[in-house]
C-alpha cells in the first residue's frame, strides 16, 4: 500500500509511513481528509439532503474546496474574521445551524469507519519504534479531535461545556516489515508481502462484518489454488500465527482487515525469530480476487513442500470471521492427522481444586452444542469450588499419544464466543481487551484473550472426556462401560443447531468435526479406535454432559447445573 489512504468496503486504512499529519493545516491539505471529504459530500448528494442542498448554494466553486479553504480559515480565525477575510464563504457562515450539521456529519461519517493506520519498514524495526508508533497513534487522534473542536468553537463563538475524548483516530494500528523466509519457489510472488511484527489496539474494538455465520465444510483441491497466483501485492498482509505447535502463514487482502486484525486476539503472534529465515506449516490466502463468483474454500496439500495450503476467494459470503478462523484449524488439524494425533472440537479445562486436586476434563462438541458456555458456567461456579482454572482450548485441540502416553493441548490463546450465552455484564468487565463482532445482531461474537501460548502447548493428562450433549433432557452426567459404547455417540456428532451455522435443528456430523476429521474420515476412523481404546485402558472417564444448550429455556440454567454436577463429582 503506497497511497496516503485506502478506504474499502467499511474501512479506512492510513499509512503512516507515507503521510503523518502532526498539524491541522496538514490534516486539512491531505489528500486523505479530502478524499473523506468528498465521499461524505457525495453521500448527501446521492440522499439530496437539506445541508447538500445549503452547500450548493452557497459555494460558488467545488464544494470539497471550499470547505477545505474554510476549515483552514477557522482553525486560526473566528467567524467573523473569516467573513472579513474571505466574504465568499459569508453565506456559509451564515447558516450557523446547517454548517454546524455537515461538521458533526462528517465527523460521525469519520468514525463509522473502521479506521486502522499503519507503518511499513523494510527491516525489522526496533522496540522504541513500537513505542513511537503507540505516540503517534495518540497524537493523530488528539488532532482530530482538536480540528473538530476548535472549527466548531470558531462557528459557534463559545467553547464547548462538554468534551468527549472518543477515539476519533485509529482503531488499530499495525507496524509492517518486509522479512526473508524459507520460500518456496512456487510461492515466491509472496516473498514482498510485508509481515505484521506488532499492533496497536485500541479498546473496545468493534466491528461490523458483512456476514454473522458461516455454511459448508472447505474441500479439498488437487491442484494447488495458490501456485504462481497474480495478485496486486500492495493490497497484501501476513499475518505469522502460532496455531499450537505449528507455524502459520495468514495472508489477508486489506480489504478484510478486521479479520486480520482480530487474529490478534485468538492465536499468539510469532516473533521474528520464530519466522525469519523460516518455512510455516500453513499458509492460507484469504481474499483471493480471482475469476470465480462463487464463493471457495478449499485447501490443498503440498507434500513436496510439506505446507498445508488454504484458498478463500474474495465474496461478499466470506466477510466472517469463521472463514478466517475455521480454515486455519482445519489446516492444523489435517497436519495433525497426518501425524497420527486426534483433532477434538470441543474445550478442554485444567482445574484445581480449593483442596489442591487437579483434574482436566474434555468437552467435545460441534458449533453450538455448549462447550464455550460449559466454560462459562464453570466460570462462574469456580469461586465456590476451584482454587485456579486455565483454559487449555476453547474450540479446538488435539490429543497426542507419545511413548504411550496420552495428553492434550490446545491450539488458540483466545475464545470466539457467541455474546447471548456468556453471563450478562461478563463482556463488559473485560471490554477493555475484547474485539466485538456485531454485538446488534443474532450470533454476535466477543473474541477475547483467555490463556497463554505457554499454557495451551503443555501436555495434559486427560481425566474425563465428555460429549457435549444439547438436545435432550435428563441425567446431567452419564458414562459409558467401554470404547465400542461410547464411539456411537461422539461419532455421531449430533446437536440442535445454534445459529453458529447456517444449518437448522437437530443435526449431525462427524466425530462432531467438519475441520478435518470429516476431509479424512478414514484416517480418523482408525486414530478413534486408537485414542478410545487407549482413554479406557487408563480408566479414563468417558461419557457425555448433558448441557441443554439447544433445548429451549434451558440456554443459561442447562450449562450451570451441568458444570455444578461436574464440579461435584470431580471434588468427590
Amino acid at each position: 500500500m503506497k497511497q496516503e489512504i485506502f478506504i474499502g468496503r467499511n474501512s479506512a486504512i492510513l499509512n503512516f509511513s507515507t503521510k503523518y499529519c502532526d498539524t491541522s493545516e496538514n490534516l486539512l491539505s491531505s489528500s486523505s481528509f479530502k478524499k473523506v471529504l468528498s465521499k461524505y459530500i457525495r453521500l448527501i448528494e446521492s440522499k439530496n439532503t437539506s445541508v447538500f442542498q445549503f452547500l450548493k448554494s452557497s459555494c460558488n466553486e467545488d464544494i470539497s474546496e471550499t470547505m477545505i479553504r474554510l476549515f483552514k480559515l477557522l482553525i486560526i480565525l473566528d467567524k467573523k474574521e473569516v467573513s472579513k477575510l474571505d466574504p465568499t464563504l459569508t453565506s456559509l457562515l451564515n447558516k450557523e445551524s446547517l454548517l454546524f450539521e455537515f461538521i458533526e456529519g462528517l465527523y460521525s461519517y469519520w468514525r463509522k469507519y473502521e479506521r486502522y493506520a499503519i507503518i511499513r519498514n523494510k527491516n525489522a524495526s526496533l522496540g522504541l519504534q513500537n513505542i513511537n508508533f503507540i505516540d503517534s497513534m495518540n497524537s493523530f487522534t488528539n488532532l482530530i479531535l482538536k480540528t473538530y473542536r476548535v472549527v466548531e468553537e470558531n462557528i459557534l463563538g463559545e467553547h464547548h461545556r462538554v468534551y468527549r475524548q472518543l477515539h476519533a483516530g485509529v482503531n488499530a494500528g499495525l507496524i509492517l516489515n518486509d522479512i526473508t523466509w524459507k520460500c518456496p519457489k512456487e510461492y515466491s510472488f509472496l516473498e514482498k508481502i510485508p509481515f505484521v511484527e506488532s499492533i496497536v489496539l485500541q479498546p473496545p474494538f468493534i466491528t461490523y462484518p458483512g456476514k454473522n455465520t458461516r455454511k459448508g465444510i472447505f474441500c479439498e483441491n488437487k491442484e494447488n489454488p495458490i501456485e504462481n497466483l497474480t495478485l496486486n501485492l500492495e493490497n497484501w498482509i501476513c499475518f505469522p500465527a502460532k496455531v499450537g505447535e505449528l507455524l502459520a502463514f495468514v495472508y489477508f487482502d486489506i480489504n478484510f482487515m478486521a479479520q486480520g486484525v482480530t487474529l490478534s486476539n485468538l492465536f499468539e503472534l510469532a516473533k521474528k525469530e520464530e519466522y525469519i529465515d523460516k518455512k510455516p506449516d500453513i499458509i492460507y490466502m484469504y481474499g483471493v480476487k480471482d475469476f470465480h463468483s462463487e464463493m471457495r474454500t478449499e485447501f490443498y496439500k503440498d507434500s513436496q513442500n510439506d505446507i498445508m495450503v488454504g484458498y478463500v476467494n474474495f465474496n461478499e459470503g466470506i466477510d466472517y470471521f469463521g472463514y478466517m478462523k475455521k480454515m486455519i484449524l482445519t489446516l492444523h488439524n489435517l497436519k495433525m492427522i497426518d501425524s497420527g494425533y486426534l483433532p477434538i472440537h470441543g474445550a478442554m479445562v485444567n482445574l484445581t481444586f480449593k483442596n489442591g486436586l487437579e483434574k482436566n476434563v474434555i468437552i467435545m462438541g460441534d458449533s453450538g452444542a455448549g462447550k464455550s458456555e460449559s466454560l462459562e458456567a464453570f466460570r462462574k461456579l469456580s469461586e465456590d469450588y476451584v482454587k485456579d482454572m486455565k483454559i487449555i482450548f476453547d474450540d479446538m485441540g488435539v490429543l497426542k499419544l507419545d511413548n504411550n502416553t496420552l495428553t492434550a493441548s490446545g491450539t488458540e490463546i483466545g475464545a470466539f464466543v457467541r455474546l447471548d450465552d456468556l453471563d450478562i455484564g461478563y463482556p463488559y468487565k473485560e471490554i477493555d481487551r475484547s474485539i466485538f463482532m456485531n454485538p446488534d445482531k443474532i450470533n454476535s461474537r466477543i473474541i477475547i484473550p483467555i490463556s497463554t501460548h505457554a499454557d495451551i502447548t503443555k501436555k495434559y493428562p486427560v481425566d474425563m472426556f465428555l460429549y457435549a450433549n444439547n438436545y435432550e433432557e435428563g441425567e446431567e452426567l452419564e458414562f459409558f462401560e467401554s470404547s465400542n459404547l461410547a464411539k456411537p455417540t461422539f461419532i455421531n456428532g449430533a446437536r440442535n443447531a445454534k445459529g453458529t451455522t447456517s444449518e437448522i435443528g437437530l443435526v449431525t456430523s462427524y466425530f462432531a468435526n467438519p475441520f478435518g476429521p470429516v476431509q479424512r474420515k478414514d484416517d480418523t476412523d482408525i486414530l478413534i479406535d486408537k485414542y478410545f481404546d487407549k482413554m479406557f485402558n487408563d480408566n479414563t472417564l468417558v461419557g457425555q454432559i448433558r448441557t441443554g444448550l439447544g433445548i429451549e429455556g434451558l440456554e443459561k440454567a442447562g450449562p450451570e447445573k451441568a458444570a455444578k454436577k461436574l464440579f461435584e463429582l470431580l471434588i468427590k
